[in-house]
């Protein structure tokens, strides 16, 4: 069984093979075609509109499915991959160990936000980005510059204490845990870390930032801890909803797989803590 560990934890060795494991999805082009789908859906998906993978109750299961495909093909080079995630509520500085030259490299530099170290930066020449919204071809980040503070634990208490997964309209506006964990409403969760991020997590293609799946598997976490505390509130909307993913429902751009499927991480992995 794959069980996901808190970044903050990985050995050495850990760090080595999955950036290694990144590093190959890269150099094979399988990499980039991950970066193309999230941009794909997130210009797409609108408030008033078909929405699949963001602004809806699917955002969850959507990603957590985007996230097991990853994994996947991480592990389809090295079995022992497994995606780690980043606490964002604890490991809160531009100088956490996430951001050392031995894993993902640290922020950019302030002209231009492009990565100077570790094994993404533009140097080495393994990390050029060709799926993008501009002409720079080099991994940016600027954290902390977007906003000044991640997430507190208070402030992810407050959105694991809402016992309503979602509700109408079903889309930005909406309240409930979905919307507030999204970060359209109330403390700002899951988007604010990408602005605080910064460079290419600010944008559709925020895949090319690999700390993208930390920070997705911290929000899966997240969605999983919500379910053990409230187990009689699940997905929601059920059934004949226009413009959004019932329960029983396809998501695409997947054929094979509903919010239903997905409701249960364990049979596809745990995480080191609860």
């Amino acid at each position: 069984m794959t069980v996901r560990k808190n970044q903050a934890t990985l050995t050495a060795d850990e760090k080595r093979r999955f950036v290694a494991a990144v590093l190959e999805l890269k150099r094979s082009g399988r990499y980039d075609a991950f970066v193309t789908t999230h941009n794909g859906f997130i210009m797409s998906d609108t408030d008033n509109g078909e929405r699949t993978g963001h602004r809806s109750p699917s955002f969850l299961p959507w990603h957590r499915r985007f996230l097991l495909d990853f994994e996947r093909a991480l592990q389809s080079v090295d079995d022992s991959v497994a995606l780690p995630y980043w606490d964002w509520s604890t490991d809160r500085s531009p100088r956490a160990a996430l951001w050392g030259p031995d894993f993902l490299g640290g922020t950019g530099r302030s002209r231009d936000g492009r990565v100077m170290d570790g094994p993404f930066a533009a140097d080495t020449g393994d990390w050029p980005i060709t799926v993008r919204v501009d002409g720079r071809t080099y991994l940016r980040r600027a954290l902390g510059s977007g906003v000044r503070e991640l997430p507190t634990p208070g402030e992810v208490e407050s959105v694991l204490s809402m016992a309503t997964y979602d509700m109408a309209p079903w889309n930005s506006a909406s309240d409930g845990f979905r919307n507030h964990l999204e970060g359209w409403r109330g403390v700002n969760l899951h988007n604010r870390v990408h602005v605080w991020v910064g460079g290419q997590m600010a944008t559709g293609v925020s895949p090319n930032d690999p700390v993208f799946w930390l920070h997705h598997a911290f929000v899966d976490k997240l969605w999983a801890r919500w379910q053990r505390r409230h187990p009689d509130s699940g997905y929601v909307p059920a059934a004949g909803t226009p413009e959004v993913v019932d329960l029983d429902e396809t998501m695409r751009p997947w054929n094979d797989v509903r919010p239903a499927d997905l409701l249960d991480h364990t049979r596809h992995y745990t995480f080191d803590t609860p």
